[in-house]
């Protein structure tokens, strides 16, 4: 017998949590429910879906493409989110808000067609608007202010001729 093992005689089977048994060998195996464990997500389904509306929107309404990004950007927060950027189906048309909530960082990356509609002040202005949310601990607020402010700022989409 093994250091630590119970015998048959060790256990009392009236003192047993309902679904346990001792086993032949002495062992005590028991049935628990499955409780599976929520994923620690910075969201929830209303505020996902918050979220998803305000980025579909934005895209509609202007013609360009809005992407958010949530997560670590490394010690060149910059570069990353460029990165981030290039990688999307249509980089000159995109508009990426990269957040890093652990890093405190915030970064617009726009594209060459969505910078001609989204001047350098506007961006400024809905990072800071997102940043006083953020601050406030209201992180899908925050970008979805943002997003807003962006949409306002880039205008409808071109008529196509």
């Amino acid at each position: 017998m093994a250091t630590g093992e119970l015998t048959r005689a060790d256990v009392d089977p009236s003192t047993l949590e309902v679904g346990a048994v001792v086993t032949n060998s002495g062992r005590v195996s028991a049935a628990k429910m499955y409780e599976p464990h929520a994923p620690s997500l910075p969201f929830t389904p209303v505020q996902l879906a918050s979220l998803d509306e305000a980025v579909t929107l934005a895209s509609r309404t202007t013609g360009l493409d809005y992407s958010v990004y949530i997560g670590e950007l490394g010690p060149d927060v910059r570069e990353k989110a460029e990165e981030l950027h290039a990688s999307t189906t249509r980089p000159a048309h995109a508009v990426l808000i990269a957040v890093s909530p652990g890093e405190r960082v915030v970064e617009v990356v726009t594209g060459e067609e969505s910078r001609r509609r989204i001047a350098d002040r506007g961006a400024k202005l809905a990072v800071m608007s997102m940043v006083a949310s953020f601050k406030e601990g209201d992180l899908a607020g925050g970008l979805v202010s943002g997003l807003r402010m962006l949409t306002d700022q880039a205008g409808s989409a071109p008529k196509q001729r």
